[in-house]
């Protein structure tokens, strides 16, 4: 209908009222479900943009999924509407992002990447009784601070850290073993972790170099460690940083073991690091992690997320998916999205996803949490074995 073809001149009242009638009637049914507001935060700009996009990427998939599914709540048509801020891997942009995401009254957060922002932003979310799931943050304080509503989908540093340890001195068999770390919430607490694993295993500690998570020149730190002789240096901090240091370890003819946390686990550490690394002589391990059956509901993740983005996952992406699926869970059981009523359902989830089994325990951190020890051959991760 054209408004201006009617013979009869109507009242702005009338006109309101017919332009009303026509958009209710270019509705579709589904636009008049209830919105639910899920935050994701990770750092999509930035050296480690990579990681955070795939975390991103893990969330608009199974928000996508969920939509697709006509999920109902309380017998009410939802939508569910995903909410992306960057936070750069800077806790103060973390927090930030953090207060624009309470303002917009979202019912849950996905996030964050990292433990410095993931520990700073979940004092926000918990004032503003929101639920947090990190699907990455491993630093055992974010889970120990007596929140209610802070979750993780992964295994923490004292696990991280600590299987790392053991492995440097019981598998690698290393003698003189060396430790840098970033300084970041991340960096510093698996590479505290390593360290207690290391003495608890009778391996020998020969130093600790630091370094910061915007870094690229580590001659001096490096050149230091040399002198000392090791046969393993372990690096707490992320892959950009790695990459990096790699390649300067093998100027200066450091013929050491690499070894990282999940900060530098990733597809991208074998380009980052070019000729710095070869066949067996990185070591790292993913804080999750399937075996037998559930292998093949990861691979089809894996191929499904390829097909969709035209990239392979990096480390988390699964993992947002499964948090995002988990959260919109707990929502259908409890018959509401309202954060409040909800968060019972949350802790009690029991919940099969394509990470593996998802049940919280009392401080939040998923119970039973598996790591999967990787090495690199021919410039790609290859599965060592999965822990628990």
């Amino acid at each position: 209908m054209n408004l201006s073809s009617l013979k009869t001149p109507l009242t702005a009242v009338a006109v309101a009222a017919v332009a009303l009638t026509l958009v209710a009637c270019g509705k579709k049914g589904g636009d008049d479900a209830q919105v639910i507001k899920i935050g994701h935060v990770g750092p999509t700009s930035g050296a480690i943009a990579h990681l955070g996009k795939d975390n991103e990427n893990g969330a608009k998939m199974a928000i996508e999924e969920l939509n697709a599914a006509g999920i109902k709540i309380g017998d009410k048509a939802v939508k569910f509407e995903l909410l992306a801020e960057d936070d750069a891997a800077d806790p103060k942009q973390g927090t930030a992002a953090a207060q624009k995401l309470v303002d917009a009254k979202v019912q849950g957060v996905i996030g964050h990447l990292n433990s410095g922002t993931t520990i700073p932003a979940s004092q926000l979310y918990n004032a503003a009784g929101i639920p947090q799931i990190s699907p990455s943050a491993t630093n055992p304080k974010y889970t120990r601070q007596g929140y209610a509503g802070a979750f993780r989908v992964v295994a923490d540093d004292v696990h991280l850290g600590g299987t790392l340890g053991k492995y440097a001195v019981e598998t690698l068999k290393g003698k003189n073993i060396a430790v840098i770390d970033d300084r970041t919430a991340y960096g510093q607490g698996v590479a505290e972790e390593f360290e207690k694993a290391v003495k608890a295993a009778g391996g020998n500690l020969v130093g600790h170099e630091f370094t910061t998570d915007k870094a690229s020149d580590f001659n001096s730190i490096l050149t230091t460690l040399k002198g000392k002789k090791p046969d393993v240096v372990f690096f707490g901090g992320m892959d950009a940083v790695a990459g990096p240091m790699l390649k300067q370890m093998k100027q200066l003819g450091i013929n050491a073991k690499f070894m990282g946390g999940d900060g530098i686990c990733t597809s991208e550490l074998a380009k980052l690091a070019a000729e710095g690394m070869s066949d067996e002589n990185v070591f790292c391990a993913e804080a999750g992690g399937v075996e037998g059956e559930q292998k093949a509901g990861m691979d089809k993740f894996r191929a499904d997320f390829k097909a969709k983005f035209n990239a392979d996952v990096q480390v988390y992406a699964p993992y947002v998916y499964d948090a995002v699926k988990v959260m919109a869970q707990a929502m259908v059981t409890a018959g509401s999205s309202d954060p409040a009523k909800y968060l019972p359902a949350l802790k009690a989830i029991n919940y099969k996803g394509v990470t593996g089994n998802i049940a919280f325990d009392e401080k939040g951190d998923i119970k039973n949490g598996a790591l999967t020890l990787y090495t690199y051959k021919g410039g790609k991760r290859e599965q060592i074995a999965v822990v628990r």
